[in-house]
């Protein structure tokens, strides 16, 4: 009596804890449920097949790009031998991500070539007079009927078309001076000479808001060995006219001097900083893609889908009422033909809820559509387990025994078929789940956690409380167990 006691204390405590679990850690919804965007990538190879290897790395790299943006519930898998599925669940704007997954991110630390002081310092006015007209556009909300900013533009754009032979491909402005941006900075990094360090170098990567002005600069930080490299060219440089460019993907973002202060060590320490005048949401881009690493192949987002969190709404509703359903019937059906019994078992799935969605949460699972109906049908699992030991419990009360000698005798007569039919389906969710997709393994994860959820709620919660209810008097009565026919 007192171990059963001490059972039932045991089941409370766990019902407690799985109520605080869920309070304090929400489930977290995959995009059908939650709403997002899908971006589908293509590799590009320019000679050959992507191999698997290469694959794999690229999978690799915009998987850290993913967790190092806060998507802690992404989704990311391969889909034929050249592209990749991204799904991002709560980001409703594909383009913040497409900025920041899709390019390569290759960073470069480059000198400063001899003889291209004059040519670089017209380059570096001409990129300064763009960066302001984007800053003024911004100001200006996109209103191009401002004639003196149309002037402006289109008098910069023709100067630079005119003497560096570069036609802008778009039509609007704002595009215009994006493009003309982006060339100007490769124009500068043409002037600057490749060295030994690279990204490859870095270990670390980090963002902070300078302290004259609202500008944002980016902190490198490099392993023992890109420390020396760092210091050996600052060393080289140190005193001298000439500058050292940090280029990412053949941009020049920032150039630097170096003081003659460092001309006998270097710059020690293994850290740098890039201050290129950076908003806080273009150095988080930057800091992401650079802790992420560079990309082995370029890719190209290729189709972008958007789910609204209207519709993700939608379906979360339409599966609780499935959910919710499905119980309510199934828990009339073992009322009406089990009575006390089947009363036990309706408790006993209550239990099952939330102990399998308190240990969704603390994984934590994503829940997705599939996901949902793995746990409906591991629903029906559990009440199988209760009707194959009710069912031995009638075949002991029809053949004379005591109520408590059915129960116990019930209960194990039952274990070994129970017991078996669980481990079939667990088996078969371990298969899905190493070689199904990330849908089907959504379904195998929650079907297995409810299989294993299942043995201990039919096993130990229901004749814990089966044994609570006959300490009564009054709920021991045969005819509360036992059909009308069976009783006559």
């Amino acid at each position: 009596m007192k171990r059963r006691q001490g059972w039932l204390f045991f089941i409370i405590f766990l019902l407690t804890l799985a109520i605080y679990l869920l309070i304090n850690y929400p489930l977290q919804l995959g995009l059908d449920l939650k709403g997002g965007s899908q971006l589908t990538l293509q590799l590009i190879k320019e000679e050959g097949k992507v191999t698997k290897d290469e694959l794999e790395a690229v999978e690799a790299v915009l998987d850290k790009r993913v967790n190092n943006l806060g998507v802690s519930e992404s989704n990311l898998q391969t889909l034929g031998r050249d592209q990749l599925i991204l799904e991002l669940p709560g980001e409703q704007n594909p383009l913040v991500a497409s900025r920041v997954l899709g390019k390569t991110a290759l960073l470069e630390f480059r000198t400063q070539k001899v003889g291209t002081r004059t040519q670089l310092k017209k380059l570096q006015l001409q990129r300064f007079k763009i960066n302001e007209l984007i800053n003024e556009y911004s100001i200006l909300e996109s209103d191009l009927n401002n004639d003196n900013f149309i002037n402006n533009t289109n008098n910069l754009i023709k100067d630079i078309e005119e003497n560096l032979n570069y036609t802008s491909k778009r039509q609007d402005l704002f595009g215009k001076l994006i493009d003309t941006k982006i060339f100007i900075n490769n124009e500068i990094a043409n002037l600057f000479t490749k060295t030994e360090l690279s990204g490859k170098d870095l270990i670390n990567a980090g963002r902070r808001q300078e302290q004259t002005n609202n500008n944002w600069e980016v902190l490198l930080t490099f392993s023992n060995e890109g420390g020396e490299k760092f210091a050996s060219i600052t060393k080289a440089i140190a005193g001298s006219e000439q500058l050292l460019a940090i280029i990412l993907d053949g941009e020049s973002i920032s150039e630097a001097s170096v003081g003659n202060q460092f001309s006998n060590t270097g710059i020690t320490g293994g850290l740098a900083t890039i201050s290129g005048n950076f908003s806080a949401e273009e150095a988080r881009e930057l800091e992401v893609q650079l802790k992420g690493g560079s990309l082995p192949l370029p890719i190209e987002i290729v189709e972008t889908n958007t789910i609204g969190p209207l519709l993700g709404s939608r379906n979360i509703i339409k599966s609780l009422y499935a959910a919710i359903s499905g119980l309510i019937f199934v828990g009339i059906f073992m009322i009406l033909n089990y009575r006390i019994l089947g009363f036990v078992s309706v408790i006993s799935l209550i239990l099952y809820g939330f102990f399998n969605l308190a240990i969704y949460s603390l994984i934590p699972v994503t829940l997705t559509l599939p996901g949902i109906s793995g746990l409906i049908l591991s629903i029906g699992m559990a009440v199988d387990a209760n009707i194959l030991i009710f069912e031995r419990i009638r075949e002991e009360l029809k053949r004379g025994n005591t109520l408590i000698r059915s129960i116990d005798s019930g209960f194990q007569r039952a274990n070994s078929s129970i017991i078996d039919g669980h481990i079939t389906t667990f088996v078969s969710c371990f298969v899905l789940f190493l070689l199904g997709t990330n849908f089907v393994k959504g379904f195998a994860a929650t079907l297995g956690l409810g299989v294993a959820i299942s043995l201990f709620t039919s096993l130990n919660c229901s004749k814990t409380i089966l044994k609570f209810l006959t300490t009564y008097q009054s709920l021991r009565e045969r005819n509360l167990y036992l059909n009308k026919e069976s009783v006559l």
